[in-house]
């Protein structure tokens, strides 16, 4: 399923978000933060909003026992029932490995297609657009080591690359192996998204967010392109304003065409329509690395990074609210992990986040732990099993039937609950 909402949500997950919204004395939303700086915005942490999922850790199961590794790439297929994941050949990187790091999983988790073995280095950032095409962001090029081992590496990383269902390269956006800057190259590229329309959207750099100075090399861009490659603009820069990015790192758009952009750096999202400009800019969600909004403009934000020291007072985890309005629902903490985070602390949270049309929520997990998780709706009974194909009228239509209720409650609980409830 693409990140620009083409497919809704079952009726099992319209109940869960009912069921959030009229739990009132537990539920909690937040108005949009400040427009200043990531550094000045007065937003209080949202770390105590229910949590409506449970957790699956070590969900999916490589072929020939193989180990996840990181994985920070996962996106939905259209379908709306398999989920399509890029693993990390078992470690960080595939420098010199011959797996195949993009991977198909059916409902259960099994593996039913595979593919990209040697030609991607760090799969970073996943689409699938309308047509089923598979869009992958390289995130960078191999280094000295790795070349010195592996100089095959050379010709790979640092690319935008768009697959078939079935696994045949049929695009390549930027010069693989080697950084710079559009039109002919990318450097580190973060995430990519198709929209409706077919253009696609590139955004860059990834190692920027740590720094605070600009250096003469520091980026913070989108780039867009036609459907076929052709490059059309770019926009942004590195920086704290708003416009500016320190890492954009993830992406997605709502039903209006608004491109959503996780500044992680800034601990922000930053909106924006598809021309460049700003529209907005939204605190409340904390600092993601990962974002997906599906047909019903649900948003799904997911925190892998947040600590005393890169967000101070906010926890890591999974955040979900509306990308129409920005209130936050619901709050799912991080794992708890033997091992410290490399952002600080023991917690551990995925960094890619996706939804299928059950309502299930699957996480790709960088570290400490690595794979995939999955977050079923507590409201999904044990016996219930995915649908095989869509309903009549497309996974949207029992879902949208929901959505009115729950505006309808929503409405009473801010009449008889006495205003807006405490957001922390």
């Amino acid at each position: 399923m693409s990140k620009t909402c083409n497919r809704g949500l079952s009726a099992s997950a319209s109940l869960l978000l009912l069921a959030l919204m009229a739990g009132a004395p537990g539920t909690a939303w937040a108005q949009r933060g400040s427009t200043a700086p990531a550094e000045h915005a007065n937003v209080e942490p949202i770390n105590h909003l229910p949590n409506p999922y449970e957790t699956v850790r070590n969900w999916g199961t490589l072929p020939d026992a193989r180990t996840w590794g990181s994985v920070s790439a996962v996106n939905v297929d259209i379908d709306g029932i398999h989920v399509w994941a890029a693993d990390r050949c078992g470690a960080n990187s595939c420098v010199g490995s011959d797996v195949d790091p993009i991977v198909k999983l059916d409902p259960d988790g099994n593996v039913v297609q595979s593919f990209g073995a040697g030609l991607i280095l760090w799969p970073h950032g996943m689409d699938v657009d309308s047509e089923g095409n598979i869009w992958i962001a390289d995130a960078r090029v191999a280094r000295g080591q790795e070349l010195e081992r592996f100089p095959e590496a050379a010709g790979i990383g640092s690319s935008v690359m768009k697959f078939s269902p079935d696994g045949e390269l049929l695009l390549t956006i930027g010069t693989p192996g080697e950084i710079g800057d559009p039109p002919t190259h990318l450097t580190d590229p973060n995430d990519v998204l198709v929209a409706p329309d077919g253009s696609i959207f590139v955004g860059e750099a990834h190692g920027d967010q740590f720094l605070d100075e600009p250096g003469p090399t520091a980026i913070g861009r989108i780039s867009k392109y036609a459907p076929d490659g052709t490059f059309i603009m770019s926009f942004g820069a590195w920086g704290y304003e708003d416009g500016q990015f320190r890492a954009p790192h993830s992406f997605a758009m709502d039903s209006q065409g608004r491109l959503f952009i996780a500044d992680r750096g800034n601990r922000r999202i930053q909106i924006f329509d598809q021309e460049g400009n700003h529209l907005d800019t939204w605190y409340q969600f904390s600092r993601n690395s990962g974002i997906y909004i599906d047909a019903n403009d649900v948003l799904y934000a997911i925190d892998s990074e947040s600590d005393d020291n890169y967000n101070p007072g906010w926890r890591k985890g999974l955040r979900v609210g509306s990308a129409a309005t920005g209130e936050v629902w619901s709050f799912t903490q991080e794992h708890v992990s033997a091992r410290a985070s490399g952002m600080g602390g023991t917690g551990s949270m995925g960094e890619g986040v996706t939804a299928d049309a059950a309502g299930n929520v699957i996480a790709g997990e960088v570290g400490p732990v690595q794979g995939l998780t999955k977050f079923v709706p507590r409201l999904t009974r044990a016996d219930d099993s995915m649908p095989t194909e869509a309903p009549a009228g497309g996974w949207g239509m029992p879902f949208a039937a929901g959505l009115l209720v729950m505006g309808g409650l929503l409405a009473l609980v801010k009449v008889f609950g006495g205003g807006q409830p405490s957001s922390a």
